[in-house]
């Protein structure tokens, strides 16, 4: 058959423009074969300017538009220069035309095309993806500015409602706007409302700017799910609709993308297989693709297949893209999905790190971190709690001799088994190849131990019981998980509904055992392996136990995060009753998680023993490499040899019917020369002699084997790969019941002591600065005889000043704070304000240690009347008795007492003014002032 081998260089590129027009909707027709009415958009090559022939002329609706200017390949890098050129057939003259400058400008390899629109008000080229369709242009032409145009008439912000990090970041993200800047990244720490704000400038983009759509980008169905419901939540301050009354807002569930859809919401797994023409696999949208570590060194070393040009979804599909936790989104196999679309790309994440700080150009618009949202009250400040075993640390020896039982890791089912050598285990073993009961059984009692006595100890209810704080632990497997649920329930000597486990592969709905957690008073402790590990707003949280360990310093900060939230005191004791409010959460860390070395990003595999679970994560997110292909098919191999008869029938459940042999040899064939030579000739014979280019015959193989890798791939799933994973694995665990394990450690972190130490310090250094502005203060420090004049209203002063300086100072906060520094013996204030003044006499010296203000009235009261007694033999009545109670009651809740407040509850009911006049006569007053001064004293 022959070839033709003597096309040159700029007729590749030609062939290469016109595929891609093509597939834009576009017609391509020569400047003899003109037909202005055979369709929308017509792009004729060669056509006559009165500066020369441009190189394509493109018409819509009979009318010229734009020009493209097409060079070699080996020019991509010059494209740049010929703007000039492809600017000057833009505004000549057609031949037969009296046409207006075209505004839009196209130069093109046929592999690098950069566009400018003329009608922007700095016109400014940029690369795109592919050419824009006819009917695009159409709309475009109907508007009297471009886009670019229409966002410098945005109007000012209104700012009600808004937070100032918020503010920031809108402010400046509009103004990168109208800057023309493509990319731009907003890092706001965790809890701070990414979401909100991001609900606000596409409410702005829409209304002001009459963007088209707005693409919101995630990369887990959890967060599409919560940021839909932000959405449908989200009221603008001019109108009284919600955004989902005054737009459409489409999350996507399949590759259907609707006309009329203003805001898309999109796993962008989902928009890779979208634009890939694949099905997705909905186990893929559960976890966040980017923590296998296989998967990113595949995509750092090679290229994953590439996305094609989609007709259904073209390039201009979106004007704005907003990408969520984009630390993780935006690399790789990513990044193809994010440079197919010309639009603005929008950052939001708690944890940028050097990648994402280069990929959005050094343009941070807003930079809120988590220390600045603390001291602004977003979010709360985290103390550390430690707790170490002997076996979490050395790992033990089960010896031979012992009879031990085996536990099969997919079925469960235990068998005893006498054990005939000794074998080892370390820490990095245990909940994997060993299950120490003692272990787990040991870190869970301790934790129960130090929560009542030193983590959160005031916690208990009316019952006298202790209440256990919403927590949530970070297990390594679901394995584990379930081990640590059972032992939580008897350690805590409670039942089912105590302690959950969420994670998308229980029986029970994540998101109801999810919604319990957040919204009901049971659970009280979760547990999880990576579901609400990030973006999940679980507010009430106070603990986050670690008994997994974290590599990544990006995903630990995520980890933490869920713990940050603030909640207002109503809405905490809704669910933990004994709370009075969250000033502060506490990290448990049973595994050492604080301490461990941390990387920038998830390690990247680079040794030889890639885990299996890895390579089959890759292949189903549409890696594909030789490399790739052949490790797993070796893999798979094996593991044909190896699985029972029975293992192998229930493969075939997963794999629609393929078998081990038949899966192995597509992977092996997609990389097999000769096989895509084959396949590639059966079309090539389709094909007449004189068209069978060169760059047409190298697309058919490259169409070949991508239907080949294709075939091989698609047999990959999430169930089919949890399958072959369980099979895979060692088929038991030991469970180590002989080595019994022991606490070695439980105390406060030392930076938290420290910690404490500043809190404290800046608490008396705060109240030594105001101590002349604020009266209360004043009279503490400078006239400590006139206490008995210190109001409510006068310590209720303090309070509002200390929450609007310094929200970090919350009297709970360094409440705790000096219980980690000295021994306290009295409990915590219920009264927020008892517990301020119970603090400032603390450190004004008036009470040497640390003591409830509401104990001290009372023992005042105490010692009072037993001096009263002394004197003389039962000085008062029964019911005078009764009175004294009373006022001092009024004191310990009010700290002083006037005569006019004996007409108000709870006095009137029992006379006022007039019973307590009958009752001491003219020694009313003189009882009354010499109260308030004894009991302040």
């Amino acid at each position: 058959m022959p070839i033709i081998l003597n096309q040159n260089p700029e007729q590749i590129a030609r062939d290469k423009i016109d595929e891609m027009l093509r597939e834009a909707g576009w017609l391509v027709q020569s400047k003899i074969k003109v037909d202005l009415s055979a369709g929308k958009g017509v792009a004729v090559r060669e056509y006559q300017t009165e500066v020369g022939p441009a190189d394509y002329v493109l018409f819509v609706n009979r009318k010229p538009v734009g020009i493209i200017e097409a060079k070699r390949e080996d020019e991509g890098h010059r494209l740049t220069v010929v703007e000039e050129q492809s600017s000057n057939y833009a505004n000549a003259k057609l031949k037969y035309l009296n046409n207006d400058p075209l505004p839009f400008v196209y130069e093109s390899t046929g592999t690098i095309t950069r566009f400018t629109d003329y009608r922007d008000p700095k016109p400014r080229g940029r690369n795109v993806f592919s050419f824009h369709q006819p009917k695009t242009i159409t709309e475009w032409l109907r508007t009297d500015k471009s886009l670019r145009e229409r966002l410098l008439s945005i109007p000012t912000l209104d700012e009600t409602g808004l937070r100032p990090a918020q503010i920031v970041a809108i402010n400046n993200l509009e103004h990168s706007f109208k800057k023309n800047r493509p990319k731009a990244l907003i890092q706001m720490a965790t809890g701070a409302g990414k979401t909100f704000t991001a609900a606000t400038f596409i409410y702005r983009l829409l209304k002001h700017a009459d963007a088209r759509r707005v693409l919101f980008l995630v990369d887990t169905k959890n967060l599409g799910e919560q940021a839909e419901q932000e959405f449908m939540t989200f009221q603008p301050n001019d109108d009284n609709r919600k955004f989902t009354e005054l737009y459409n807002v489409q999350r996507l569930t399949s590759s259907y993308i609707a006309n009329d859809s203003q805001v898309c919401i999109s796993t962008i797994q989902r928009l890779y297989s979208i634009l890939k023409g694949e099905e997705l696999d909905e186990s893929a949208e559960l976890d966040n693709p980017n923590e296998n570590s296989w998967l990113q060194n595949k995509m750092a070393k090679n290229k994953a297949i590439p996305v094609e040009y989609t007709a259904e979804v073209p390039i201009e599909q979106f004007d704005f893209i907003v990408i969520d936790e984009c630390h993780r989104s935006i690399y790789n196999l990513w990044k193809q999905v994010l440079d197919y679309f010309d639009a603005f790309l929008i950052g939001l994440t708690a944890t940028p790190d050097k990648r994402t700080i280069g990929f959005f150009e050094e343009n941070m618009v807003s930079e809120y971190t988590y220390e600045q949202s603390v001291i602004d009250g977003v979010n709360v400040p985290y103390n550390v709690y430690h707790i170490e075993t002997e076996i979490s640390k050395n790992g033990a020896v089960v010896e031979s001799g012992w009879w031990i039982d085996r536990r099969d890791k997919l079925t469960r089912a235990e068998r005893r088994n006498l054990e005939d050598e000794d074998t080892a285990y370390f820490k990095n073993d245990l909940d994997k190849k060993v299950v120490n009961p003692s272990q787990i059984r040991n870190i869970i009692r301790e934790y129960k131990r130090a929560l009542k006595t030193t983590i959160y100890p005031n916690r208990i209810d009316e019952n006298g019981e202790y209440e256990v704080p919403k927590t949530l632990v970070f297990a390594k497997t679901d394995s584990h998980a379930d081990d640590i649920i059972k032992i939580i329930r008897k350690e805590f000597d409670e039942g089912n509904d105590f302690c959950k486990k969420v994670t998308y592969k229980i029986e029970e709905d994540p998101k109801s055992v999810l919604n319990r957690f957040r919204n009901s008073y049971y659970p009280r402790i979760a547990v999880t392996v990576d579901m609400i590990a990030t973006g999940t707003d679980v507010k009430p949280l106070e603990v986050l136990l670690f008994m997994r360990d974290v590599k990544s310093i990006n995903y630990f900060e995520q980890m933490k995060g869920r713990g940050t939230r603030t909640i207002n005191s109503d809405s905490l004791q809704l669910v933990t009753k004994t709370a009075k409010n969250k000033t502060h959460f506490v990290i448990v860390d049973a595994v050492g998680a604080t301490k461990s070395k941390k990387t920038d990003s998830r390690p990247l595999e680079r040794k030889p023993s890639v885990p299996m679970k890895d390579l089959l994560g890759a292949v189903t997110m549409g890696v594909a490499d030789e490399d790739l292909f052949l490790s797993l098919a070796n893999r798979l191999i094996r593991l044909e040899k190896q699985i029972t008869e029975k293992e192998k029938e229930k493969l075939l459940e997963f794999s629609g019917g393929k078998n081990l042999k038949q899966i192995t040899k597509e992977l092996i064939t997609a990389y097999d020369q000769d096989a895509i030579e084959q396949k590639a000739q059966k079309e090539i014979d389709k094909i007449p002699t004189q068209e069978q280019t060169p760059l047409l015959i190298e697309e058919t193989k490259k169409k070949a084997q991508e239907q080949l890798i294709l075939e091989a791939s698609k047999t990959f799933n999430g169930e089919l790969n949890g399958y072959l994973e369980n099979v895979r694995k060692q088929h038991e665990q030991i469970i180590d019941s002989v080595n019994i394990d022991t606490v070695t450690k439980s105390e406060w972190e030392t930076t938290s002591v420290d910690k404490a130490q500043q809190i404290v310090k800046d608490f008396s250094e705060y109240l030594e600065a105001n101590k002349d502005e604020i009266k209360a203060l004043s009279i503490f420090y400078n006239q400590p005889y006139n206490r008995r004049n210190i109001t409510f209203k006068m310590i209720k002063e303090v309070m509002e000043k200390l929450q609007l300086e310094k929200p970090l100072l919350a009297p709970d906060y360094v409440w705790d704070a000096y219980t980690q520094l000295e021994e306290v013996k009295s409990q915590q204030p219920k009264d927020e304000l008892t517990a301020l003044v119970s603090l400032i006499r603390r450190v004004c010296g008036i009470d040497n240690e640390l003591k409830a203000f509401d104990k001290t009235i009372d023992e005042n009261f105490k010692n009072w009347m037993f001096k009263q007694n002394a004197g003389q033999h039962n000085r008062f009545t029964t019911e005078q008795v009764e009175w004294l109670r009373m006022i001092k009651d009024h004191v310990v809740s009010s700290y002083h007492i006037e005569i006019d407040d004996l007409d108000y509850t709870p006095f009137d009911a029992k006379g006022g003014k007039g019973k307590m006049h009958q009752l001491f006569g003219n020694q009313m007053n003189d009882i009354i002032n010499e109260l308030n001064e004894v009991l302040a004293a």
